[in-house]
C-alpha cells in the first residue's frame, strides 16, 4: 500500500501534498513547469510499478486458468501470449504517452517482489493453490493502491498543465519565448 506522508521527503509526498499546487497562479512559468515535470516523473514511476504488478497478476491468473482447464502447456510456454494479451487492443484507463523513463525501476521491482516474498513466480507451476491465491490477492491489492495514487498524481499534472495552458491562452506566456529559452539552453 502506497502511503502519503504529510511533510514527507519522498517525491510522492511532495506531489500529493495539498499545498503542492497552491499559489501556482503567482509563480513564474518556469517554476510551474518544474512542478509539472516532477509530478509527471512520479506518474511515470507509478505507471511502471503498475505494469510490473499487471505482469505478475497475469502470470498468476494464467496458471490458475491452466489448472482449472487442466491444461498441459506450462505458463512459460504461454508467456508470450500472456504478456501480449494486455498489450493489444484498445487502451483502457487513464494512461498517457510517457516521454520519460522510470527513475526508480529497480526499487519498484524489489517492492513488487517483496509483496509476496515466499512466492517465486519463476516456478509458478510448483506453487500451491493457496500460495497462488495469496499472491493474486497481494498483487491486486497493491495494484489498486498504486492505481489510486496514480490517478491522484494525474490530477496534479492536469492542474499544472491547465495553468500552463491558461497562460498561453491569455497571452501571459508565449511560444516564441519558450523556443528562445530552449535555443539558449542548448
Amino acid at each position: 500500500m502506497i502511503e502519503v506522508r504529510p511533510g514527507g521527503r519522498r517525491r510522492i509526498d511532495r506531489v500529493l501534498s495539498p499545498d503542492y499546487t497552491s499559489g501556482i497562479e503567482g509563480r513564474d512559468l518556469g517554476a510551474v513547469r518544474e512542478l509539472r515535470d516532477e509530478a509527471a516523473q512520479e506518474e511515470t514511476d507509478l505507471s511502471y510499478l503498475r505494469r510490473l504488478l499487471h505482469v505478475r497478476i497475469d502470470i498468476v491468473r494464467a496458471e490458475q486458468r491452466r489448472r482449472c482447464e487442466d491444461g498441459s502447456a506450462s505458463v512459460v510456454e504461454q508467456l508470450v501470449s500472456i504478456l501480449s494479451d494486455n498489450a493489444v487492443g484498445p487502451a483502457t484507463g487513464s494512461g498517457r504517452y510517457q516521454t520519460i523513463e522510470p527513475s526508480r525501476a529497480e526499487a519498484h521491482r524489489r517492492q513488487v517482489e517483496a509483496l509476496v516474498s515466499d512466492v517465486d513466480l519463476s516456478d509458478v507451476m510448483s506453487l500451491s493453490d493457496a500460495k497462488l491465491d495469496a499472491a493474486l490477492r497481494a498483487y491486486t491489492s497493491e495494484e489498486d493502491s498504486v492505481s489510486q495514487r496514480r490517478r491522484e498524481v494525474q490530477a496534479v499534472v492536469d492542474r499544472l498543465n491547465s495553468e500552463i495552458a491558461r497562460r498561453y491562452r491569455e497571452g501571459a506566456a508565449s511560444v516564441d519565448d519558450l523556443l528562445a529559452q530552449e535555443r539558449d539552453s542548448t
